[in-house]
C-alpha cells in the first residue's frame, strides 16, 4: 500500500488508539475527568494528524534521496524524536489552556505522554510497515533485509 491510501490508513489507526491512551493519561495526570480529557486528546490528535502529515512528506522526501534504503533502527528513532519533539512544541500551549494549567506543568503532562508515544510511535511504525509492507521511499530493489538490519 502506498500514497494517500496508506497515509490516510496509518493516521487514522494511529490516532484512534492515540486518543484513547492520551484521554485516559491525561485524566489521571490532570485530575480532570475523561470527557473533558478526551476533548483535549481530539484537539491534540487533529494537531497531530496535521503535523503527522507535514512532518512524513518530509521525512520521505529526505529519505528518498539517501544512499542506503530501508528503515534500520536508528533511522527509526529518528523519526520517531523528530515526530514526538515537534509536537510537544505544538501541545504544550494547548494543554495549558484547556487543563487551566501552567506551561510548565503542562510541559511535564506531556513529557509523560511523550514517554509512551516515543515507544507507541517506535513499536506502530514497526508493526505498520510489517502488516503493510515499507512505503516506496524507503524500499530498495535488492534485498529489503538488508537494508532493515542497516
Amino acid at each position: 500500500m502506498q500514497g494517500l491510501k496508506r497515509r490516510v490508513v496509518y493516521i487514522s489507526l494511529y490516532e484512534g488508539i492515540a486518543i484513547v491512551a492520551a484521554s485516559a493519561g491525561l485524566s489521571l495526570m490532570s485530575g480532570q475527568g475523561m470527557g473533558h480529557s478526551g476533548v483535549v486528546a481530539v484537539i491534540a490528535s487533529v494537531i497531530a494528524v496535521l503535523w503527522n502529515l507535514s512532518f512524513n512528506a518530509l521525512f520521505e522526501r529526505w529519505e528518498s534521496r539517501q544512499a542506503v534504503r530501508g528503515r534500520s533502527v536508528r533511522r527509526r528513532i529518528a523519526h520517531a524524536i523528530g515526530f514526538e519533539g515537534g509536537l510537544v512544541a505544538f501541545l504544550v500551549p494547548v494543554f495549558s489552556w484547556w487543563l487551566d494549567v501552567s506551561l510548565w506543568e503542562a510541559l511535564v503532562m506531556d513529557l509523560g505522554l511523550v514517554v509512551f508515544f516515543l515507544i507507541y510511535t517506535f513499536v506502530f511504525n514497526w508493526v505498520f510497515d510489517a502488516i503493510f509492507g515499507l512505503p516506496s521511499s524507503a524500499q530498495s530493489g535488492r534485498g529489503e533485509l538488508a537494508a532493515e538490519s542497516a
